[in-house]
């Protein structure tokens, strides 16, 4: 069986596609890996020479070659995504190109050639803000942002190929992820990054907002249950059942490198902050037996010390990013007045949240 992975060079894909090369399961998939290496993206995430895995540079808007890559392909995960919301909030069009174009030429080439199923990975923020209670997957689609506008707007088209077409779709909503390898501008390594390295963290406003945390382990499983079990045309919610405020979330990340509150910059509360996102995650749990098995404290321990083991890993893609369009910390907010604009300017953002 051929499976083409999209967006495979990052966090959450690249977790998904190293799970499944290291399966022992009688019947394991060839996996060819589609990816931009946009600034989160990058290939020593991956394999490369594992003889299972194929990876292709290129984009997902491009058409003929994603059609190319489709005539030989069974099977579709869909990571590839623009997904940082302060980026999106900065300049939107991008994130439409991506996540609403890139997902609708990947869902044409798919029907073109029969492709099935084709999982479409998404996030919780398209519920919006859930004053109480969580969100099932029958509850309306509120994205407060331009990031997951355009993610809601991929889950519809996605949808609609099935219910016009009979494309065998099915979709995933995951809370927030943390684990090893995630990019240092999502909120768990950027401020294990900072920390590490005796610099200040940026909290938004009074950090009252809550979210729901989940092992990119306990994802990765998560959507492969979708793929093997789930049924065509659904929704299939993935939490991780561990809900804490940002304020909350700083205290444990203080506590496990070290450090103390005044390590903490208050900076401005970002536009249209959604306050809380919970998901209902029943349906996945009765349907296709899904239960996150990462405790939360000890993955979060084991998150420290994976980027405390590896600055080589983190420390360039920190020079790659692009910090001036982020928060800013206050000049007098941080120790050591050698330090420059760009490094006064830093994102507390977590994805997909």
């Amino acid at each position: 069986m051929n499976l083409l992975v999209t967006g495979a060079a990052g966090f959450i894909g690249s977790r998904y596609v190293r799970t499944l090369l290291a399966s022992d399961a009688p019947e394991p998939p060839r996996i060819t890996v589609l990816d931009s290496l946009t600034y989160a993206g990058t290939p020593e995430n991956l394999p490369l020479g594992h003889p299972r895995l194929d990876f292709v540079h290129g984009d997902i808007r491009d058409a003929a070659l994603v059609d190319k890559l489709m005539a030989g392909t069974d099977q579709v995960v869909h990571f590839a995504a623009e997904s940082h919301v302060d980026r999106s909030i900065d300049a939107a069009a991008g994130f439409v190109l991506t996540n609403v174009v890139g997902t609708q030429t990947l869902l044409d080439a798919a029907l073109r050639h029969g492709v099935g199923p084709f999982v479409h990975v998404s996030t919780d923020e398209v519920y919006g803000s859930v004053d109480s209670g969580s969100a099932t997957e029958e509850h309306p689609l509120r994205p407060s942002s331009p990031y997951s506008a355009s993610k809601a707007s991929g889950d519809l088209l996605a949808l609609a190929h099935h219910r016009t077409h009979g494309l065998d779709v099915r979709v995933t909503r995951c809370s927030n992820n943390y684990g090893p390898y995630q990019f240092p501008e999502k909120l768990v390594p950027l401020f294990v990054t900072r920390l590490l390295d005796g610099r200040k963290v940026p909290l938004y406003g009074d950090g009252r907002n809550v979210r729901d945390w989940l092992h990119v382990d306990d994802h990765c499983r998560g959507v492969d249950l979708v793929r093997t079990r789930g049924r065509a045309g659904e929704v299939y919610n993935l939490g991780g059942g561990t809900e804490l405020s940002n304020r909350d979330l700083t205290g444990l990340l203080l506590d496990a490198c070290g450090a103390g509150w005044d390590r903490v910059a208050h900076v401005e509360d970002r536009k249209g902050h959604d306050l809380r996102y919970s998901v209902d995650w029943s349906k996945a749990r009765d349907e296709l037996g899904y239960r996150p098995r990462h405790d939360f404290t000890t993955g979060l321990e084991g998150t420290v010390a994976w980027y405390r083991d590896n600055r080589a890993w983190w420390e360039p893609l920190q020079r790659r990013a692009d910090w001036e369009r982020r928060p800013r910390i206050p000049d007098h907010a941080v120790p050591g007045s050698e330090r420059t604009a760009s490094e006064r300017t830093d994102p507390e953002r977590t994805g997909p949240a």
